[in-house]
C-alpha cells in the first residue's frame, strides 16, 4: 500500500494545491508513482475525467503533475455552488444531490465511507498519495462528521503538515492559533509547518519561524517564498484569472457572474503577449473598444442571466453587437445567448422560464441528464481539429444550429448567428489546444505565440525546482506514512 501525506491549510486560499502540485512533481522525478487525492472539494471549476466523470480543476491540475490521467478517486465529493446556500454534490464523479448547507452536514457522514473508498483504490495503484485538505481545520464549528480535514486524516490515519499564508500576515497567530483551537488528538495528527509566499529575506522571520516551533511543538519544514509565475498554471479561483494591463492588443472582455463555471477556457487566452484580457466586474460597463466580449460557463445560467441583466450587460451587449463586435457564449453563456432558456422540472432552481438576450436564434430546455464527455471536434468556421470536453446540462435547438460552430463526430454541435459575430458553443478548454487557438485568433488578425501546454509542463518543473529550493523534500517526503 502507498505512503501518503496530507498538507491542509490555516484558511483557504493559503497556496495547498500549489504546493500539493509542486510535492507531485518533486516526488514524481524522485521515480516514485505519485497521486494527488482531495477528499471534498468545492469549486465550480472542474474537470472531466477519463472515466466519465468530474472533479475539482485543482486535483486535474495536480495529476498531470504527477503524470497520470486525472480520474475520479482523486476528489471523491465536489461541491459545486448553484446558489448563496445550495450547492450540487457530486460524488464518485457523478451528480449525487442537491442540498442546502445545512442539510449537507447530515449527508456528510454518509460520504466518508465512500472517500475511504475512493483513497483505498489509490493506495493500491500507488507508491505516494499526496493529499490536500479544504479549508481549515480551525473551523472547528465544522469539525463533527467532517471529511475535509482532520476527520479524514484520523479516519486513513495520515501525518499532516499545516501551511500557513504568511503574505496575509499574521502567520505566527495562524498557525499556533489553529493549535489552540484544535481537539488535542487532531493536533497530535499534525507532524509539521510550512510558511509559504514569503516575500522578501526569508531570514527576517527566523524568530518567528522558531517561535510557531517552540509554541506548537512542530516541525518547521522551510519558508517557501512567494512562486510569481503560480498565475500561468490552470486557475482554481476565477478571482486569480487577472486582468491585463496592457494599453494595446486585442481586447477580449469576459464576464466575470456569480457562478461562472470552468474558466479555465480563459487561461491560455490570458498569456498571449498580442492579447488584453479583462475581466469585467461588478458595477463595470462593457468597454466601447472590447474586440471579443465572452459569456463564460456559469453553475446557474438562469440566475446569472438575472445578474447580467442587473448589472446592464444585456444593453452593453446589444450595443456592442451593434457597433460590430464579436460575441461568443460558452455552455452557460451559449444558453443565455439564445431566445428562450426554461427549466420546468426545476434542475438549476425554481422552475420556470426566462428570455435569453436574443442574439442567437436558439432555445434551452434543461435536462436532467448531464453530459461529461472528452471530445474531438472540428472548428467550422476555420476546419481545425481540435480537443475540448463537454460538461453541462440542457439541450439548445433552433435555426441558427444550421450554422454550426462545431462537428463532433460528424454531427453539428453549437450556432453561430446569421451575421457570423456571434457564436456559441457547449465546448470547453478549446483555447489550450495550440493549433485551434491560433486559428481563432488569426481570425482577428493576431498572432498566437504561447504553446499552453509545453508552458503549463514547464512552470510545474520550475515550481518542483522552487519547492526543492526552500523546503525540506526530503524531510517531508519521510513524514509519510
Amino acid at each position: 500500500m502507498a505512503r501518503a501525506l496530507m498538507i491542509q491549510g490555516t484558511g483557504s486560499n493559503v497556496g495547498k494545491s500549489l504546493l500539493v502540485a509542486g510535492l507531485c512533481r518533486a516526488a514524481r522525478r524522485r521515480g516514485l508513482s505519485v497521486a494527488p487525492f482531495k477528499p471534498q472539494n468545492m469549486s465550480n471549476n472542474a474537470a472531466v475525467t477519463r472515466d466519465g466523470g468530474e472533479i475539482g480543476r485543482a486535483q486535474a491540475l495536480q495529476a498531470l503533475a504527477c503524470g497520470v490521467a486525472a480520474h475520479t478517486d482523486m476528489n471523491p465529493v465536489l461541491l459545486k455552488p448553484e446558489s448563496e446556500t445550495g450547492a450540487q454534490v457530486i460524488v464518485q464523479g457523478k451528480r449525487l444531490a442537491t442540498t442546502r448547507a445545512r442539510d449537507y452536514a447530515v449527508l456528510k457522514p454518509q460520504l466518508l465511507d465512500r472517500v475511504l473508498e475512493s483513497y483505498a483504490r489509490l493506495r493500491a495503484q500507488y507508491d505516494l498519495v499526496l493529499v490536500e485538505g479544504a479549508g481549515s481545520p480551525a473551523e472547528v464549528n465544522l469539525r463533527k462528521n467532517d471529511i475535509a480535514n482532520m476527520g479524514f486524516a484520523r479516519a486513513a490515519d495520515v501525518p499532516v503538515v499545516l501551511a500557513g499564508d504568511i503574505d496575509r500576515g499574521g502567520v505566527i497567530a495562524q498557525i499556533v492559533g489553529t493549535k489552540a483551537v484544535m481537539d488535542s488528538r487532531d493536533a497530535m495528527q499534525i507532524n509539521g509547518f510550512i510558511i509559504n509566499r514569503f516575500r522578501g529575506d526569508p531570514r527576517l522571520f527566523d524568530d518567528g519561524y522558531s517561535l510557531i516551533a517552540k509554541l506548537t511543538g512542530w516541525a518547521g519544514f522551510g519558508v517557501c517564498p512567494w512562486f510569481a509565475d503560480a498565475w500561468k498554471l490552470p486557475a482554481e479561483d476565477a478571482l486569480d484569472i487577472r486582468s491585463e494591463r496592457k494599453n494595446s492588443g486585442l481586447h477580449i472582455v469576459c464576464l466575470r457572474l456569480p457562478r461562472i463555471a470552468n474558466f479555465d477556457d480563459l487561461d491560455p487566452l490570458s498569456q498571449e503577449p498580442l492579447v488584453r484580457l479583462t475581466m469585467l466586474e461588478t458595477g463595470q460597463a462593457i468597454p466601447g473598444d472590447a474586440d471579443l466580449v465572452i459569456l463564460p460557463g456559469t453553475k446557474s445560467t438562469r440566475g446569472d442571466l438575472a445578474f447580467l441583466r442587473n448589472q446592464g450587460w444585456d444593453i452593453d451587449l446589444a450595443a456592442h453587437h451593434r457597433r460590430g463586435g464579436r460575441i461568443l457564449g460558452i455552455c452557460g453563456g451559449y444558453q443565455m445567448l439564445g431566445r428562450l432558456v426554461s427549466d420546468p422540472d426545476g434542475i438549476e432552481g425554481p422552475s420556470g422560464s426566462d428570455a435569453g438576450l436574443g442574439l442567437l436564434d436558439v432555445s434551452t430546455v434543461m435536462t436532467g441528464e448531464k453530459r461529461l464527455t472528452e471530445v474531438e471536434a472540428v472548428h467550422v468556421p476555420t476546419g481545425i481539429a481540435c480537443r475540448g470536453y463537454e460538461i453541462h446540462i440542457g439541450r439548445t435547438s433552433g435555426p441558427d444550429c444550421s450554422r454550426a460552430f462545431s462537428m463532433i463526430a460528424g454531427e453539428p454541435e453549437g450556432a453561430i448567428s446569421q451575421d457570423g459575430r456571434v457564436a456559441g458553443s457547449y465546448l470547453h478548454g478549446l483555447f489550450r489546444d495550440d493549433a485551434f487557438r491560433l486559428a481563432f485568433l488569426a481570425d482577428f488578425g493576431v498572432v498566437a505565440q504561447n504553446r499552453y501546454d509545453a508552458t503549463v509542463e514547464q512552470v510545474l518543473d520550475d515550481l518542483a525546482d522552487h519547492l526543492e529550493q526552500h523546503l525540506d523534500i526530503e524531510g517531508l517526503l519521510a513524514l509519510a506514512r
